[in-house]
This record gives C-alpha cells, sequence and structure tokens, in this order.
C-alpha cells in the first residue's frame, strides 16, 4: 500500500472537498453534526436553516425543552434522541464553558450528546486542529482501501493518525468522506471513474469474485 499515492489520488478527485453543513457558528456547527448522524448534509442543512433563524446561541437551546426543538429537526430522524442531546450539549456548554464552544478533543467530549466523531469534526472544521472523524463513510473506504482493518471506529481512526502525518489529518477526512459519498458508494461503487482502482483491495476482490 502506497499512502502517499492514494493520499494524492484522493486530492486529485475531490480537490473542493469540504464539510458540506451550513453554519455561521461553532456552535451552529457542533448542533448541526449532531443532527446529521444517519441523515444526509442536505436534509440538516433544509432543517436548520429554519432552525438558526429561530435559535442560535446554546443559551437558548439550554432552555428549550423536547418539544419546543422536536418540530424544527423532525425530518432528520432519531429526532428524541438528537433534541435530547442538542440540549444537554447546550446546557454543558452555558454552565461549563460560559457558552462558548471549546477547542479541544477532552474538552469537547465532555458536553452532552459529544461523541469523539462530532468533536473532531468541529476540531478539524472550525478551527483548524488536527483531528480525523470516523464516520460511516471514512470507516467503509478505509477499509476497501486497506488503509484500516478495524472493527470500531476508534481503532479506524488510530490506524489512520498512525499512517498518515498530522499535518494532513483534516484533509484526508473531508476526501475520504467525499470519496464516500460520491464514488465509493456503499452498495455500488463507481468503480470505472475511480482511480485508485490500483490501489483498491475490494476492488481485486470483486475482479477475482
Amino acid at each position: 500500500m502506497n499512502r502517499n499515492e492514494i493520499y494524492n489520488k484522493l486530492a486529485t478527485m475531490h480537490p473542493d472537498a469540504k464539510c458540506e453543513l451550513d453554519y455561521t457558528t461553532p456552535f451552529e456547527l457542533l448542533v448541526a453534526v449532531i443532527l446529521s448522524a444517519q441523515c444526509t448534509d442536505k436534509r440538516v442543512n433544509l432543517a436548520t436553516k429554519k432552525l438558526f433563524e429561530v435559535y442560535n446561541k446554546p443559551e437558548q437551546y439550554a432552555a428549550l425543552s423536547l418539544e419546543d426543538l422536536k418540530p424544527y429537526i423532525f425530518s432528520c430522524g432519531f429526532y428524541n434522541n438528537k433534541a435530547k442531546n442538542i440540549i444537554a450539549m447546550s446546557q454543558s456548554l452555558v454552565k461549563n464553558f460560559g457558552g462558548e464552544v471549546p477547542s479541544t478533543i477532552e474538552e469537547l467530549t465532555t458536553l452532552g450528546g459529544v461523541g469523539r466523531k462530532t468533536a473532531s469534526v468541529v476540531l478539524g472544521t472550525v478551527f483548524g486542529i488536527p483531528a480525523i472523524a470516523v464516520d460511516t463513510h471514512v470507516f467503509r473506504v478505509s477499509h476497501r482501501l486497506g488503509l484500516s482493518y478495524g472493527k470500531t471506529p476508534d481503532k479506524v481512526e488510530e490506524d489512520l493518525r498512525n499512517l498518515f502525518p498530522k499535518e494532513k489529518w483534516v484533509k484526508l477526512h473531508s476526501y475520504l468522506v467525499f470519496h464516500g459519498r460520491y464514488v465509493c458508494h456503499a452498495q455500488k461503487p463507481d468503480c470505472a471513474s475511480c482511480l485508485l482502482k490500483d490501489n483498491c483491495e475490494e476492488y481485486e476482490k470483486r475482479k477475482k469474485e
């Protein structure tokens, strides 16, 4: 496996790769990332466009009830859990950080409803701090390319961090997400248009089958 070649080909295929969630503040991104679990970014953006016009500060969310919030996020799925997490996160933010989104993974993951993946997205996207968030796209593509055989997101993250230098982590995350979203689909990967065929263990396996 030539990790540099894989990285460069991903960069060539996805030069505009970036976070596709709409936000104007670190807090808005935090809310959007929580809503994006098992939901498309496009659907989240439709919901947050209306939501952020009404509520866009942690102090506001901290005072909301589930019933206040659910109508705005219903379309994102799993709205009960997501509403609980957003309210809990906002209350933690107000109580422990004066309403300011912290910039370390240790502090971010103390917030209600915020796991390592969500924290890593915020760190890399807003603060430019080296981090690799492992979502379903990153997990799938990493396995198919042979970058990791880890059975958990944490193990895949560890493998990627060991393979690539820190300064590449944020862009690598975006490249892998875009690749999984637009080329290496879960059911029908578009191998014909992929520059990584020669680097892909999954492609070799499918050829033999």
